[in-house]
Order: C-alpha cells, then sequence, then structure tokens
C-alpha cells in the first residue's frame, strides 16, 4: 500500500458561483432543528453553509479514494468541454470519443445530433452534463 500523500483537488474541479448545480434533500425534523440552532448560533450563515461545509468535509475523508478510482478509470477531473470544431476535427479524422468526465461535461448548443452521433462513442458524467435537449436525447443510450 503506497502512503504517500493524496494531492487536493485541482481548483477546477470546485465550481465557481454560477456554475453550481442544485440539489434537493430530505432531512427529518431533529436534523433540520439542529442545523437551525447551529445557524442561529452563528456558527453557520445558513442551513446551505452547513450542508455545503458538511459534504466537503466527508468528501476531504475519502479524497484518497477518489484520487485513485480517478487516475484508475481514467476520469478527466473537473470540466471538459466540447465545441462544434472539436467534433467536427474528430469526424474529420475518422475517430470517436469516449468521454469520461468526474465534474462538468459540456457540449456547445449549436452542435448538431447528429454530429454528436457520429463523434461520440460513449458517455459517463460523474457531476453533471450540459448539452441541447436534442443532443441530449440522441446521446441518451450511449449514457452511462
Amino acid at each position: 500500500m503506497n502512503d504517500a500523500p493524496v494531492p487536493a483537488l485541482p481548483p477546477a474541479s470546485r465550481p465557481k458561483g454560477g456554475e453550481t448545480e442544485k440539489i434537493t434533500i430530505n432531512l427529518g425534523p431533529v436534523d433540520l432543528g439542529q442545523i437551525d440552532l447551529l445557524v442561529q448560533e452563528g456558527f453557520y450563515a445558513n442551513r446551505t453553509d452547513l450542508i455545503r461545509t458538511a459534504i466537503r468535509n466527508q468528501l476531504a475523508l475519502h479524497t484518497k479514494v477518489v484520487h485513485d478510482t480517478v487516475v484508475r478509470r481514467e476520469l478527466v477531473l473537473g470540466m471538459q468541454h466540447f465545441s462544434r470544431a472539436d467534433l467536427e476535427a474528430v469526424r474529420a479524422r475518422g475517430e470517436t470519443l469516449s468521454i469520461q468526465v468526474l465534474g462538468l461535461a459540456s457540449i456547445a448548443n449549436d452542435v448538431t445530433p447528429e454530429l454528436a452521433l457520429a463523434t461520440i462513442e460513449s458517455l459517463s458524467v460523474l457531476g453533471a452534463f450540459h448539452a441541447s435537449a436534442a443532443v441530449k436525447t440522441a446521446l441518451a443510450a450511449r449514457t452511462h
């Protein structure tokens, strides 16, 4: 077993400002009350601040597992964007892509479903995937 320190996630892996995704969670009234108490006592600015902090603390506990899995599965960590020109170049070379991203994968809005199907063999995104509705529909069978 290698005990070498695991590098921290690069800055690109943490979205800024408007680059966040909304999630919804259900909590019991006792948990929610405890959160509200900590907010009232000034430990956190609001409920969201506490929840974000708790999630980041849990992710920090599992940094080595995340790092090792990213390496083993050859995932792109952070953000990966594909423009129409990128995909047209892939098609011109007669190649296809197997996209694997932990973070954000995005395909430009001017990419047609036909171009996406001709150039993207498979798509696996842990995090968020941004593309037009038509491209998402076209790639649905290739998305894991």
